[in-house]
């Protein structure tokens, strides 16, 4: 945008949202009427975020907001004044009306004649006479709003997309990890209960083992000792009787 622009950008955007007290709490809601909005400032000591890139066209819907959703932003209202000075044609239209009609909202008249006021001072001051060329000025700009809006609706698809989407295939992937792991867990459960229900067994088994052993080996020691003691008592007989 080039400085005259600018220039223009700020002059459209006094006549929307005036300065307000910095203390004073951000303004909400719709606009009441012509100049009443204040734009909501940052707190005092933080920064304000920087404003849409109107060269670039809508402004991106991404980005840490610093004001309460709802709120009418300071970034915004900025970048709509520049599209608004944008297209903004040559000669005295709605914009010199509502600057104007500002200029008389001090005055303390009823809105008619502030109105009625104002459409006087601006065909005095070389303005056009039929009130349709201011209409026809303010439907122009609230549609280059509008085609704005749809371009910054585009944006918010698009980072939703982006952002959002990749964050729940993110989450999706997690979740199907974790379930995987869970079934893992679960086996690996199962399988530590079937060897501590085996161990358990083994247990029993060695003991019933040990004692099947040391019983045979001392039936086998009985027995061994029975036979020798017959053949050694033999020998000792024979070695008696049979000389």
């Amino acid at each position: 945008m080039t400085e005259p622009d600018q220039s223009i950008g700020r002059k459209i955007l006094s006549f929307f949202i005036k300065d307000e007290d910095p203390n004073a709490a951000p303004a909400t809601g719709s606009p009441a009427g012509p100049a009443t909005n204040a734009a909501p400032r940052p707190a005092p000591g933080t920064q304000a975020p920087p404003g849409p890139a109107t060269s670039a066209g809508p402004s991106k819907a991404t980005g840490t907001a610093t004001v309460p959703p709802g709120t009418i932003d300071t970034k915004f209202a900025e970048h709509f004044a520049n599209v608004l000075a944008k297209n903004n044609p040559p000669g005295p239209d709605y914009f010199e009306f509502r600057e104007t009609l500002r200029g008389l909202n001090a005055i303390g008249l009823p809105e008619d004649k502030q109105f009625q006021a104002a459409w006087a001072s601006f065909k005095a001051l070389g303005g056009p006479t039929d009130v349709s060329t201011l209409t026809n000025t303010a439907n122009q700009y609230l549609a280059a709003l509008n085609k704005d809006r749809e371009g910054f609706s585009k944006s918010v698809e698009a980072a939703l997309s982006e952002r959002v989407g990749g964050l729940q295939n993110e989450e999706k992937r997690l979740q199907t990890e974790n379930e995987a792991l869970a079934k893992q867990i679960l086996e690996i459960q199962q399988r530590i209960n079937a060897n501590t229900d085996r161990l358990r067994a083994i247990s029993g088994e060695i003991d019933e083992q040990s004692a099947k052993i040391n019983q045979n080996q001392q039936n086998y020691e009985a027995t061994f000792a029975h036979f020798t003691d017959q053949i050694k008592n033999d020998i000792a007989r024979m070695a008696q009787y049979l000389k």
